[in-house]
């Protein structure tokens, strides 16, 4: 039996028309920002580009390229021009783990994932009025859609209540970015492509207005050190105008229904291409062992260190109990999932004793 890969919340396949795209730019090879003939070709395709980009996600404001999602978290957060900083303690870590110390406050999370609105006022500091020439309050970095339980959280409706409070909002969409819209009223997004069907390597920086950043280097309007990834560029462009994916939302709800309660129900909306499952006994070291022998590509929503199984911090965060999250995995879909491949899952899920 051939091999099924369901682990795309990791990295999905590349689109064939991203790798076309990706071919196309590889053939103007100049730098972007050359001023002779061949640069400004470049230049002309990188920010047709842009536009493409743009219009693809419905976004109006700016959008700066970037080596992928990390870059782009570290661009906001280290370049926001908001003097505080705070965050959602289920962020991916690129935003957490890979930023010490850079938050001024992590908004409390209920373990059933609904936030209060006086924590998230209280996560922005005191009401006082900005001083003169301060632009914002805070920046309050909530996810759209978490990578391990695929809960879908109201990046919109938190952006309301920041902006009541002079406060902005930075969303990590990498995991909705492509195939949701985005959250309405963000001031920033973060895109990776190859969570879509792009290449490894490019993502982007979406920003509603420049004022919101520091400039801090000579390309993507001076937001950004280092020579655009044209080929990759592309080919992301073209992976966000080629959306179509080989199941519908009725079987992606019947391969759920299948899989019954072993589905954990975190927060109060989930994505159907992202389900954490606890199994009733094995661990999740043994189920991943196991299902790749059967030929499965999965994750586990816990993290191997050292030969340790340590909880993850995200379920731990959503008040999953310490026996359950040893036992979770995570199965993701992608724009290549077929329905034979969720029903083979399904009948080895089944099988697992």
């Amino acid at each position: 039996m051939s091999r099924i890969y369901l682990d795309h919340a990791a990295t999905t396949p590349l689109r064939p028309e991203a790798k076309a795209a990706m071919d196309e730019g590889f053939a103007i090879w100049a730098n972007p920002s050359s001023p002779h003939a061949e640069g400004r070709k470049a230049k002309a395709a990188l920010e047709d580009a842009r536009e493409r980009v743009k219009t693809s996600l419905g976004w109006e404001g700016e959008v700066i390229f970037t080596s992928g999602a990390s870059e782009a978290a570290r661009t906001a957060l280290e370049n926001t021009v908001a003097p505080r900083k705070c965050a959602l303690p289920v962020e991916h870590d690129a935003l957490m783990v890979d930023q010490p110390g850079m938050y001024d406050a992590i908004v409390p999370m209920p373990p059933g994932g609904l936030i209060g609105r006086s924590a998230i006022y209280d996560a922005f500091g005191p009401p006082d009025p900005l001083p003169p020439g301060q632009q914002v309050r805070a920046l309050f970095a909530c996810q759209h859609v978490n990578s391990e339980t695929g809960t879908r959280f109201g990046a919109d409706g938190f952006a309301v209540l920041a902006h009541y409070r002079d406060a902005i909002v930075l969303s990590d969409c990498s995991q909705s970015a492509g195939k949701l819209p985005l959250p309405d009223g963000i001031d920033m997004a973060i895109v990776s492509a190859h969570k879509l069907g792009g290449p490894i390597g490019v993502g982007a920086l979406l920003v509603r207005d420049y004022k919101l950043l520091k400039p801090s280097g000579g390309h993507e309007r001076g937001y950004r050190r280092g020579t655009e990834n044209l080929p990759d560029i592309l080919g992301m462009a073209a992976a966000l105008e080629n959306r179509d994916w080989c199941t519908n939302e009725a079987e992606r709800a019947a391969f759920a229904a299948r899989l019954g309660e072993n589905v954990l129900k975190l927060g109060e909306n989930q994505v159907d291409y992202i389900l954490p499952l606890a199994h009733p006994s094995l661990s999740a070291q043994a189920l991943l062992i196991r299902l790749d022998a059967m030929g499965f590509a999965v994750s586990a929503g816990s993290a191997c260190s050292s030969g340790t199984l340590k909880k993850s911090r995200v379920l731990d965060a959503f008040g999953v109990p310490d026996d359950v999250a040893s036992r979770t995995i995570r199965v993701s879909l992608g724009w290549s999932t077929t329905v034979e491949e969720l029903d083979a899952f399904a009948d080895a899920w089944k099988a697992l004793t």
